[in-house]
Order: C-alpha cells, then sequence, then structure tokens
C-alpha cells in the first residue's frame, strides 16, 4: 500500500463529456454514401468501460491530509462498540434494523463474521404472519447476501391472487417491500406484482401528502432509483447526510460512519497517487500524443466496483489495466488504419516480444506497455497465490483486441450489424470481461478448479449481463451526442432499425426494459446455486451500478453530476 503521506499528482484534462463512438464518423458518412472506408481510414471502436468524465484537474493541488493516528484509534473504539451491539442477544427485529442500517451507511464491511451470524439464524427465523416489514426486510438482507429465501414468504399479504390493499397502511412495510421486490427474478411473479403494486401505492401515498415525514424523503429516493441499484459508495456517502437528519438515529453510527468515511477517503487518495505516479512514469501518452491522459477516470470505475479498504491492491491494478484499455480504444477509435490494427491483432494473439517488429512505432510503444504490465500482474498473483494466470490475462485481452477488429471490419465493408451481435461483440469491446477477469484473480477469493476454468470462452453469463447493462447504459447516455457528430449506430439506431421504430424514444424505453430484464438476470446469481464465489457476484453488480450512474444524466437528480460525484468520493471528507 503507497504511504499516505504524499502528493497527488497527474496530467488530468478537464474535457467536457465525450463518448467514444461506437461508429465512426467518418465511417458512418463514408456508408451513407455508398463508398466504403478505405485501409488508411482510421476506424472508430468503442471502449465504454474507460468512458470520459469531466473531471478537474484537483490532482494537481491537493496534498493528502496526514492520517491522524488518535483519529484511527478513535475509529477503531466506535467499531468495538458496535461490534459489542451485534453480538447481543438481540431480538430478531432489532438485528435486522442495525444491519440494515450499518450496510446503508457503508460500513457494513467490518462486521462480517457478526452479519454472517445473524444471517445464519435469520435464515431459521420467520417473522409474524402480519409483519410486512420485518417480513420484507429480512426477504432483501437474505437474498442480497446469496442466502436461499423463498419469495413466497410474500404469499400470506395476499388475498384472491393479489396484494391485500390493506397492507398499505404500513408505509415503512410497503416502502420495504418494494425495496425487496427489486431482488426478484426472472419467474418470481409474486415480486412482479409486488414492484408494480407497492410503486403505485407510494406514488399515490406521496401524492397525497400522507406520508409521514421521517419515511418521505427514503420513499422520493426508493421511486427515483431502487437501493439495489444505487452505487454503494456514492449512496453510503449520500446516506449519511441523510441519516443525520433522522430522528432518532445513533449518534454512534453516525460518528462512525462519518470518521470511517473519511478514512477510506484517505486510502482512495494515495491508492490514486500511486496510480497516478505509475502513469507518469510509464509515459504512454507522452509519446502516443493522441491518446487519452485520463488515469482518475479509470480509478473512478475500480472505486465504483470494488469499494471495500481490503481492495486496495486491486483498485491499483485494475485501474492500471483499464488505462491501457484506453489508449488501444484511441488506436482503434481515431489513429490506426484497417491494415495497422490488423497487425496489432496479429501481434496481440502471439503475445510474443519478437512479434512487435512488424508493428509502427507508435504500436510497439503500447504493445509494450500492455505486455510488461500483464505480465507484472501475473507475476503478482503468482507471488502471492501460487498460481500462474497469464495465460487467462493474455486470453481475455487478445479476445479484446479480436473484438475491436470485428468492429473495425464492419465498418470497413459497410456492414450494419444485428442489434445482438453488435451487444455481444459490445461487451467485450467495452472491457468487461477483461477487468473482470483480471479482477477474479487479483481477489483470490473463493477459487476452485471449477470456477477458475470459467475465465475464457465463453464467459459466465454473469460476466455477460453486466457487460450489457453497461453497454446500454453507455448508447442511452451518449446516443444523441454521437447523432450530432455524425455517428448513427449504436443499439438505439440499430433496434429502431431492426424494429422498425418510428421514434427514438420506442428504442430508448426498449432498451430500458432490456436493463430491467438483465437486471432480473443478474438477481439469479443471489439464488445460491451459482458456483462463482459471492465476491465477484457482487463486483457485477457494482459495475452495473457503476454504469448507470457514468452514463445516465439528468437534472436535478441523483444522477445530475458525474463531477459532483467525484468529488464527494475522492476528495471532499466529511465535517
Amino acid at each position: 500500500m503507497a504511504a499516505m503521506k504524499c502528493l497527488i499528482s497527474t496530467n488530468i484534462s478537464s474535457h467536457s463529456m465525450h463518448k467514444i463512438p461506437s461508429f465512426s464518423s467518418t465511417s458512418c458518412k463514408l456508408m451513407c454514401s455508398g463508398v466504403a472506408p478505405t485501409s488508411t481510414t482510421p476506424i472508430r471502436i468503442n471502449s465504454s468501460l474507460q468512458s470520459t468524465i469531466p473531471i478537474s484537474p484537483k490532482l494537481k493541488q491537493q496534498q493528502l491530509r496526514k492520517v491522524d493516528l488518535e483519529y484511527t484509534k478513535t475509529n477503531e473504539e466506535l467499531r468495538e462498540k458496535t461490534r459489542g451491539t451485534l453480538q447481543k442477544a438481540l431480538d430478531p427485529m432489532a438485528a435486522m434494523k442495525l444491519i440494515d442500517t450499518l450496510q446503508w451507511l457503508g460500513i457494513s464491511y467490518h462486521y462480517e463474521e457478526e452479519i454472517d451470524f445473524w444471517l445464519g439464524k435469520l435464515s431459521q427465523w420467520d417473522a409474524d404472519d402480519d409483519d410486512l416489514h420485518a417480513t420484507a426486510l429480512r426477504f432483501r438482507l437474505l437474498r442480497q447476501n446469496a442466502r436461499p429465501v423463498s419469495s413466497d414468504v410474500f404469499k400470506k399479504f395476499r388475498v384472491n391472487g393479489k396484494f391485500r390493499k390493506s397492507i398499505s397502511e404500513d408505509k415503512e412495510g410497503l416502502l420495504n417491500l418494494y425495496e425487496a421486490s427489486c431482488l426478484g427474478t426472472n419467474g418470481e411473479d409474486i415480486l412482479s406484482e409486488a414492484a408494480k403494486f407497492t410503486e403505485n401505492e407510494l406514488k399515490l401515498s406521496s401524492a397525497n401528502g400522507i406520508l409521514p415525514k421521517h419515511i418521505s424523503r427514503r420513499v422520493g429516493r426508493a421511486l427515483e432509483l431502487p437501493r439495489h441499484m444505487r452505487m454503494e459508495r456514492l449512496e453510503s456517502r449520500l446516506y449519511i447526510d441523510e441519516y443525520n437528519i433522522q430522528e432518532n438515529h445513533s449518534l454512534l453510527l453516525l460518528e462512525q460512519a462519518k470518521a470511517d468515511y473519511n478514512e477510506v477517503q484517505l486510502l482512495y487518495q494515495s491508492e490514486l497517487a500511486e496510480m497516478s505516479r505509475w502513469w507518469k512514469q510509464l509515459g504512454l501518452v507522452e509519446k502516443l500524443t493522441f491518446a487519452r491522459d485520463r488515469p482518475m477516470e479509470c480509478f473512478l470505475w475500480t472505486v465504483g466496483i470494488f469499494p471495500e479498504p481490503k481492495y486496495s491492491s486491486l483498485r491499483v491494478d485494475l485501474a492500471k489495466t483499464v488505462a491501457i484499455l484506453l489508449v488501444i480504444d484511441d488506436i482503434f477509435d481515431t489513429y490506426g488504419t484497417i491494415n495497422e490494427l490488423s497487425l496489432f491483432k496479429s501481434a496481440i494473439q502471439r503475445w510474443d516480444l519478437n512479434a512487435i517488429e512488424q508493428l509502427p512505432q507508435y504500436m510497439k510503444i503500447c504493445y509494450m506497455a500492455l505486455y510488461n504490465t500483464t505480465n507484472e500482474i501475473a507475476y503478482k498473483v503468482l507471488r502471492e497465490q501460487g498460481r500462474n494466470i497469464l495465460p487467462f490475462l493474455e486470453k481475455a485481452w487478445i479476445d479484446a483486441i479480436e473484438a475491436f477488429m470485428i468492429e473495425a471490419e464492419w465498418f470497413n465493408n459497410g456492414h450494419t450489424p444485428r442489434v445482438e451481435d453488435y451487444l455481444e461483440n459490445g461487451v467485450t469491446t467495452s472491457g468487461a470481461y477483461m477487468a473482470l477477469v483480471h479482477a477474479f484473480f487479483l481477489m483470490g477469493e473463493g477459487l476452485t478448479i471449477e470456477n477458475v476454468k470459467l475465465m475464457a470462452k465463453p464467459y459466465p453469463k454473469l460476466f455477460s449481463n453486466s457487460g450489457r447493462i453497461l453497454r446500454l447504459w453507455d448508447d442511452l447516455g451518449t446516443a444523441k451526442e454521437e447523432q450530432e457528430k455524425g455517428d448513427n449506430a449504436s443499439s438505439i439506431s440499430l433496434l429502431m432499425k431492426e424494429k422498425n421504430m418510428v421514434h427514438e424514444d420506442e428504442a430508448r424505453a426498449y432498451t430500458m426494459k432490456l436493463i430491467h430484464n438483465l437486471w432480473k438476470d443478474l438477481n439469479t446469481e443471489l439464488l445460491g446455486s451459482n458456483i462463482l464465489p459471492l465476491p465477484i457476484i457482487r463486483a457485477c453488480f457494482n459495475m452495473s451500478r457503476t454504469s448507470q450512474v457514468i452514463y445516465q444524466h439528468q437534472e436535478d437528480s441523483y444522477f445530475s453530476s458525474v463531477d459532483k460525484f467525484v468529488d464527494l468520493i475522492l476528495f471532499k471528507p466529511i465535517a
């Protein structure tokens, strides 16, 4: 881990929001005019995992705050008091409320053993027949932690095949049922019905002004975006402010949450400093002046996917791979000719330094950076875990480059792909598979002979579903901007053509349904039968959550400012 006391320096430009187009404006114009791109036409390819985010260059000026040892000691004292409470003989409802609050505040990772103990007890316990709040809260806590729990527990609140209207009087229970319904899978009709019922009832209660003050704000937040789909680290920061104004909040938990948030923020800053030093020493963008120079963006993604402090080293290593992927994307996006791209693909497929001799100078530099960084990560895992993962990392990169080349050939031949082909290939070019394979091994948790074999084509459905959500949110967030630039191919435009849609809003609504169903597919991974370890499952959920925060931008909403989120997560401590 990098030292806490250091200066963060980087060379990040503060461009306006710009997404790498799925199809190039050059290629599009040529295809529309009936002229195929030539071998010297640069091919623009998308790689959405490392999208461009408007970030001001705070790292040039900001010095890391020192870690006060007395401050850290105080934090640990607060944790011990909370741990003591969890170890007491609480009644199940009190335990569930405490666990839920710890998770909201982002400090539950300190109490994994105690929470696991309580989840085991809750699996053997059931709420009273008329206690909607307890039933829904128990279901959500168990389901989100991949503990077996059946949605049939909600049948007792139905009559004649419908939810009883009377349960709407329990506003807390209604809200918890709504949140629980968002963990439903395809085929769990009772949860789909619960989602519709509770959403309608909560909206009606909110419109009529009959919600109690202490729950009104929470209902508004849930209806805007269910908690299950919120980016964990950002949600913790926002909820700490919300918890602070709640009546009867625990001062002990509030103080602990604030102190912990600031302490982890210091860790993030030290990691970003390490990442920035590595990036500067690599010197890649100094040689390849066309490439974007944005290590902070790459690091932000890793914080969204792996927010816990224990993944400190993983965040740095993964950010390195995403930074290199960004440069490779720029080669395909703005600089390389179709012939050069073909040479680059062949060299990557060989994974041999001798292969670089046939490459242009700018590609040699990029190849060496990729080759050395990948081998360093593989060596690190071999040293720490005794596992040779280099063949898996090589293959993940080869798959990514081959997917870029598939798109290049589509564009070069003037071919418009089917939506399904576009999405399937787009998951790979987004960097999702590459990132998750690296993360799986860097985490090193729950690895078995069986699940290690899954880290190659065909990748787990879990990875694909998460990558598709990323790909679709990217297109939803940037399609209009790209059309204005002359880029007319994304899942939105392809859907309009394939489904004979007249208006873009139709395609957007259809895409939202696709995302909704993909979330249900993701939730299937929580039913407890997956051979993949829970940490990588959670990482896939976090990738999907982070994608929405990055790409959905609405004024006066949870998604209004990515720049603000960067400031809250990485720079601004809680007073």
